[in-house]
This record gives structure tokens, sequence and C-alpha cells, in this order.
């Protein structure tokens, strides 16, 4: 047996057009969507961590649609697996703060200019993320008037039980005592929090942990702590950035996130804990 070193093999490198990966992925798409508009070395970074977390916000739209998808069919381990991933995905997301963590005024100021009249609360597939966790209001629609498609997408979204609305209707198929008020709601308004669905998790919590419920809802309650340090990640920078200045797009900046940060989602998963 000979024991001489084989030099690898040769990848393949001859295509005819583009190569399979670049089928694939796109990657030229998407590393030629960057247009800078000040001379500011810092604004790719800017600009390219955005498209970053758009990216982000598709993929965990998908996840949680898919989940939502699941638990109208009681399919609670292909939910809950898709939550988990979402989970992952998140914490990637919430990373995407890193590179912007620690500009300074001055360094933001030297391209906020380039930014206009844009804003963070524009973006259409931050919104679908909102409405999936049940935080809903059809005013957030007006901005995407101007682009068809997308303000289709999200009048669907704003009109389809959000992904705790799906969570809350298996509680009652599972025999929790949950009232018609509740489960017959106007799905396109904010979700509002029930004492009888806090009940039904106070029951839940109470029980046998390794209940296939009992697991979705800690796999919720990952999502529900992951959404509210991206709230907070967003204030931190923010205040870092611009202080209490108004924000870009006309927004009230650092205290409309507070207010944000401020709020849990999946309200009842948290304070259904006080009575266990």
């Amino acid at each position: 047996m000979s024991h001489e070193a084989h030099e690898p093999e040769t990848p393949h490198l001859d295509f005819h057009g583009t190569t399979p990966y670049e089928d694939y992925v796109k990657a030229d798409v998407l590393t030629h969507l960057q247009h800078t508009l000040s001379d500011d070395p810092g604004e790719m970074v800017f600009l390219v961590t955005t498209q970053v977390m758009e990216l982000w916000f598709t993929v965990i739209v998908h996840e949680w649609e898919t989940a939502a998808g699941a638990l109208r069919g009681d399919d609670i381990p292909t939910a809950t697996a898709a939550l988990k991933r979402s989970v992952r995905e998140l914490e990637a997301l919430n990373h995407s703060w890193k590179p912007l963590a620690q500009l300074t005024p001055a360094q933001f100021n030297s391209y906020r200019s380039a930014l206009g009249e844009g804003s963070g609360f524009q973006s259409a597939m931050y919104r679908r993320m909102e409405f999936l966790l049940g935080d809903k209001s059809a005013s957030m629609l007006v901005p995407h008037r101007g682009a068809p498609r997308v303000h289709a997408e999200l009048e669907k979204a704003l009109h389809e039980p959000s992904l705790y609305d799906e969570v809350v209707r298996l509680l009652a198929r599972r025999g929790h005592d949950i009232p018609d008020a509740v489960l017959r709601r106007d799905v396109s308004r904010r979700y509002e929090p029930s004492p009888e669905v806090e009940a039904a998790w106070t029951a839940v919590y109470s029980g046998d942990e390794s209940d296939e419920v009992a697991r979705l809802g800690e796999a919720l309650s990952d999502v529900a702590e992951l959404v509210w340090r991206w709230r907070n990640d967003h204030l931190v920078a923010t205040r870092r950035a611009m202080g209490a200045k108004t924000g870009t797009g006309g927004s009230a900046g650092v205290a409309w996130l507070e207010k944000r940060a401020q709020k849990h989602v999946f309200p009842e998963l948290w304070t259904a804990r006080s009575y266990v």
C-alpha cells in the first residue's frame, strides 16, 4: 500500500455561464446593492448592517409563519421546531447591532443626512414580524401605499391571525376556558392581555413540564425575550448615536423606542408565572 501523499482533487472550475453557487445564492446581486450617498467610509457598514437585518427579518417571518400554520393543524412539534430555529436567528439578528452599537454622535451625523426621511419603522418586513407577534396597527400600512406588492402583503398579514392568536386558539382546543371574545376578536387589531389566557398558561406551567404545550410555551418565551433584547439594543444604540433628538422619518427617536422596550410580547406567558 502506497504511503505517498496524494494531491487533492481539483475542483470543477469551468462552467457555462455563472457558477452554480451564484445561481443559487445570487451573491453578485447581494454585493452590488450597496449605493452609499455620502463620502463617509462608515456609511457602508451602516448600510450593509441594515440590509443584513432585513434578510434576518425575512427568515424569521418565514419561521413564524411556519409555526402559525403548524399550530392551525395542531402540529405542536413542527411549530416548536420552527420557533427554536427562530431563536438562533434572533440571536444572530441581535448581534447585528454590534457594528453600530458604539457609533458616536459625530460618526452618525457624518452620514445621517443621507437617510433623508428614511427610518427603520418603515421596514415592511419588520412590520410583518410585529404583526405576527400580535402588535398590529392598520396605520402602519400607510407608508407602503406607493409599493402595491408590499402593501398587499402587509394588508394580508394584518387581517390574518397572528402567531399568538394561533397559540391561544390551540389552548382552547386543548380544553382551556378561553372566551369567545378572545377567540373571535378582530385580529387586525393589537392583541390585548386576557385573564383567561393568563389562567390557561398558569395551568400549563403548574402541570407536567415535559408536556408539549409547556415546551411550546418555553419556546415562545425564548422568542419574546430575544424580541425584548432586540428592542433594548436598538434603544441603546440609538441613544448613544443621537441622544434624545427627533428620529429620522419624524419619529420620536429614543422616546418612542423607550416606550416600545417596556412592552412584552405574549404577555400572559410572563404574568402567569406569578401564579404558579
